[in-house]
């Protein structure tokens, strides 16, 4: 997938799976429904990402908040096994955080540690994680938004 701009509508198809899957879900709109929605999203200042429906998720979609938060390109975040990042420890944890999302849709109470590429951690709060639902009902994967974070000292400090 290329990265969202302009001339494929700021991937308008994955934007409508994550905007719908979340007012259906949570009853809430991320950004308020219109031809531009897409964009929106996007250019965002809150985080939204999303990965596969895989055993071992790949990251499918940054908008550019979470770009930069992760200090990573499209390319480079697309290409991201999801359990990247969280630093090793803390991959258990957030494995047992993506298993009740499987479970219950969603849930809106989680907080935890990440790591940028550079290695820069920082804690996320109050993060809502969703599954992605086809209007077929299928699972297409599960998806994140933030607005509150700070850095936080590396673990080597």
């Amino acid at each position: 997938m290329s990265p969202p701009d302009p001339s494929n509508a700021f991937q308008k198809a994955h934007a409508q799976l994550l905007l719908s899957s979340f007012h259906q879900l949570t009853g809430n709109e991320l950004v308020p429904p219109g031809p531009d929605a897409a964009k929106r999203l996007f250019e965002a200042p809150f985080f939204v990402a999303s990965h596969s429906p895989d055993a071992d998720p790949i990251l499918t979609y940054g908008n550019l908040t979470a770009l930069d938060l992760f200090e990573m390109t499209w390319d480079e975040f697309t290409s991201t096994p999801s359990r990247f990042t969280a630093e090793a420890p803390l991959r258990e944890e957030r494995a047992r955080l993506l298993e009740r999302v499987t479970k219950h849709g969603y849930i809106d109470d989680y907080s935890g540690i990440r790591i940028s590429r550079s290695g820069k951690r920082f804690q996320i709060r109050q993060a809502t994680v969703w599954n992605l639902v086809a209007p077929n009902g299928r699972v297409m994967g599960q998806a994140a938004t933030f607005n509150t974070w700070n850095q936080v000292a590396s673990a080597r400090s």
